[in-house]
């Protein structure tokens, strides 16, 4: 990872907020409580899980989505490789990555396992049971030249109002364009702009309660041609 210095600002609890979009990294109520909420049980895992399962997001942010969902593929007895893209415009420092994952000390197993592969800046990570890739750069421009079909999309950019790219509807139909027949896709967001580019690009969305003061979110499904 050829790291940028994004400026990251630190607020209640250690919670990191992102300067150049003013809004924090994970729900100040409980970020971990929010990824298993929002994309875990959004995308009905563990019971998914498979050899050979593809996991995307757009939004690397802090990593906690990556550690989450390992914790829950170990949890859950897994065998085989679960395969974890992440496409980010913006990394966070290793340090300030390696901070924010201090705050969730039911994950620090796999946070230690992975921190001396952030700091060495590696864009691939290759463990028993893990093929991840961390993909940098424009999202609209990335996002295309994906090649393994996705079976489960997380996409945790930024609110809609404050990192529109990260929602584009263009953006959308190519994320809809790499999932596979009956693939899903989960987000925090319940805006009507964002799940009528997802229904455009192929999806069938549905309005479901949201997480903490969040009053609803979006889950979605491939559908058919």
């Amino acid at each position: 990872m050829n790291h940028q210095s994004e400026p990251v600002e630190w607020r209640d609890r250690d919670v990191p907020v992102s300067r150049r979009f003013d809004d924090p990294y994970f729900s100040l109520d409980n970020g971990l409580a929010e990824t298993r909420y929002v994309f875990l049980r959004g995308n009905d895992l563990p019971a998914r899980f498979r050899d050979g399962l593809h996991i995307a997001e757009l939004g690397f942010g802090t990593g906690l989505n990556l550690l989450a969902t390992m914790h829950l593929w170990r949890a859950s007895g897994q065998t085989g490789t679960l395969h974890f893209t992440s496409f980010e415009a913006f990394p966070m420092t290793p340090d300030d990555m390696i901070r924010a994952q201090q705050a969730f000390p039911e994950l620090s197993a796999i946070a230690a396992e992975l921190a001396p592969y952030w700091l060495a800046q590696a864009g691939t990570i290759a463990l028993p049971g893990l093929s991840f890739t961390l993909i940098e750069g424009d999202a609209r421009e990335t996002v295309k030249h994906l090649t393994r079909p996705v079976d489960a999309w997380y996409l945790d950019g930024f609110s809609p109002a404050k990192n529109p790219e990260l929602w584009d509807p263009d953006l959308l139909a190519h994320v809809s364009a790499k999932a596979t027949e009956n693939g899903t896709a989960a987000t925090y967001t319940a805006a009507g702009h964002v799940r009528r580019a997802l229904d455009a690009a192929g999806f069938t969305t549905e309005r479901i309660p949201g997480f903490g003061r969040k009053r609803h979110m979006t889950i979605a499904r491939k559908t058919s041609a």
